[in-house]
C-alpha cells in the first residue's frame, strides 16, 4: 500500500501546501534529502487554535494540532518529490511546543505527529525526535513541526 493510500484509509486528505507566512519555502529537496520548514496547524489557510500548553490548551487538544502540522509537513515533502512512494525514511521530527515554563510533557503532544507518521509510512516512519517547549510560536500556534526525510533517486 503506497502511503498516500494510507491516507485515505485513515480517512485523511492531503491538504494544499500552507502557503508560507514568511519568506521562505514550505520545503526544500537537496540531493536525497527533503527538509521542510515548520508547519503550524494550518487547515484551509485558517489556523486551528492559538495559545500554550499548561496553560490554556490541553495535551489532547494540542496532540491533535501536531498530526495537523505532520500533514501539513508531509504534503509539503509531497510537493517536491511528487510521489510519496519515494520516502526511504523519516528521518528526524522536530516539534515546537508554546509551554507555560511549568510544562513538561512536550513529548506527549508530539506523539500525535509521531503516530500519524509511523501509521503513513509503517517501519520507514520511525523517526528520531526532539520535542521543544517554547514561549511562542508564529501566529501564537500551540505547535509547530518540521521533518527531514530521505528520499529515493
Amino acid at each position: 500500500m503506497t502511503p498516500e493510500e494510507r491516507i485515505a484509509e485513515l480517512g485523511l486528505t492531503l491538504p494544499e501546501v500552507p502557503a508560507p507566512v514568511a519568506a521562505y519555502v514550505p520545503a526544500v529537496l537537496s540531493g536525497r534529502m527533503v527538509y521542510t520548514s515548520g508547519q503550524l496547524p494550518m487547515v484551509k489557510g485558517e489556523l486551528l487554535m492559538t495559545g500554550h500548553l499548561g496553560v490554556d490548551v490541553d495535551i489532547e487538544a494540542a496532540a491533535a494540532c501536531a498530526r495537523v502540522c505532520a500533514l501539513n509537513a508531509i504534503a509539503a515533502v509531497k510537493s517536491v518529490v511528487g510521489d510519496l512512494s519515494r520516502v526511504v525514511r523519516i528521518v528526524k521530527v522536530c516539534g515546537f511546543v508554546a509551554s507555560a515554563p511549568n510544562f513538561t510533557q512536550q513529548s506527549a503532544v508530539m506523539n500525535g505527529a509521531s503516530d500519524l507518521i509511523i501509521s503513513i509510512f509503517g517501519e520507514s516512519g520511525r523517526h528520531a525526535r526532539t520535542s521543544i517547549g517554547v514561549a511562542v510560536l508564529p501566529l501564537g500556534a500551540p505547535v509547530e513541526v518540521e521533518l527531514t526525510v530521505e528520499v529515493s533517486d
